[in-house]
């Protein structure tokens, strides 16, 4: 077959052969006219109707630009280049390992913010391709670091937006992201800085009794290490507003960032406030750790903020407590052996022992006490 160009009775800018650039944009626009009407009738469709702009035929014509490729290890080309349109509203879901869920939960918040930034921590499936696909902007860790370096991360970028208001909640569909709007009144209101979800607020949720309990005992252990009373204090549903992020000049690690927060935020003089939320423990894959090792590690790391902030508390009051009991025990014993009655020699020695153990408690809240004293003078 003879190309066009060797054909004697042709030329290169023959009419037949060319079309005009006018010509050939419109065909394109027709074309992907006709696409897009066809994809919106189909799954393919709807997944693709939340990735980005689709280029005009103009740009296509006159502009080549190479693929995006959307792998598990495309990092975004400038994280540190803010949007023009500011976001009013964010949220932030950390995810390990949530393919099954992050791509329902990233496009049910999109409802309710102007954007959604997912970390993805270190995760081996496809949690950053099927959070990319469903509209949210990725971040990513090449290896678990853990929850609470995760939520910094989201949180940092967040911040080059300017919002009025961060969100943060769990990716695997325990929160319900069609209370964000509730949860983010307050805040946006100016009436808090940080607004917490409470699941005990809500009368209607089921919670196992042994979260019930765990869950008690760890926001009395944070209420008096922050000095404030929390109803859920390790609720992954919160709120934060400008001052709130302006404050994340604190460390934390893995699950323990619930509590740092509200400690840090407390001893910062923010307001923080409740907000009832509902819950669901009927998820895909369930808490990535057992309740009990979670408690367990989050209860001494509170026990750790409270020695290091109230040392009298800490150590003064079990401190007298011993020496109490160790003095009376060692009275009763002396007493006894006066009057004529038996030695009670286990009891003598075992008073003794914990009016010592008292004393060096006692002693010891009060030099730690005045270094933390000293430490917050220093700081002023």
């Amino acid at each position: 077959m003879m190309h066009p160009d060797e054909r004697p009775d042709t030329t290169a800018g023959d009419p037949e052969i060319r079309l005009g650039e006018s010509a050939i944009s419109s065909l394109l626009a027709h074309y992907f006219q006709f696409e897009e009407t066809l994809g919106m009738n189909t799954a393919r469709g709807a997944a693709r109707s939340v990735q980005s702009p689709r280029p005009t035929p103009h740009q296509l014509l006159f502009k080549v630009n190479p693929g995006t490729d959307y792998g598990e290890d495309t990092e975004p080309e400038d994280l540190s280049a803010p949007e023009e349109r500011p976001k009013r509203i964010i949220a932030v879901i950390p995810a390990y390992n949530e393919e099954l869920t992050i791509g329902t939960i990233v496009l049910a918040t999109r409802q309710y913010v102007d954007h959604v930034i997912v970390v993805d921590d270190g995760s081996t499936d496809k949690t950053a391709r099927v959070a990319t696909l469903a509209g949210a902007e990725v971040l990513r860790h090449p290896l678990n670091l853990g929850k609470a370096q995760a939520l910094m991360k989201g949180f940092a970028r967040a911040r080059h937006y300017g919002p009025l208001a961060v969100v943060m909640l769990d990716a695997d569909g325990q929160h319900n992201p069609a209370e964000i709007p509730e949860l983010a009144r307050p805040v946006l209101a100016g009436k808090a800085d940080m607004v917490v979800g409470s699941r005990f607020l809500n009368g209607t949720n089921r919670i196992p009794k042994y979260r019930v309990l765990g869950q008690k005992t760890l926001d009395l252990a944070t209420k008096v290490g922050s000095g404030i009373s929390c109803t859920d204090s390790q609720s992954g549903f919160r709120v934060l507003g400008r001052r709130a992020l302006a404050n994340l000049d604190f460390s934390s690690e893995g699950y323990n960032i619930e509590s740092d927060m509200l400690a840090h935020f407390a001893g910062r003089g923010l307001t923080i406030s409740e907000v009832p939320i509902g819950i669901t423990y009927d998820v895909t894959n369930g808490h990535k750790k057992h309740p009990l090792a979670h408690g367990l590690d989050v209860l001494s790391h509170i026990i750790g903020i409270v020695g290091y902030r109230r040392p009298l508390i800490t150590f003064g009051v079990p401190g007298a407590i011993m020496t109490l009991i160790g003095a009376g025990m060692s009275v009763y014993t002396v007493t006894e052996l006066y009057t004529g009655g038996a030695f009670h020699s286990i009891i003598f020695v075992g008073g003794i022992t914990l009016l010592i153990l008292g004393l060096l408690l006692v002693t010891t809240s009060l030099i730690l006490n005045s270094l933390v004293q000293v430490v917050k003078m220093g700081k002023a």
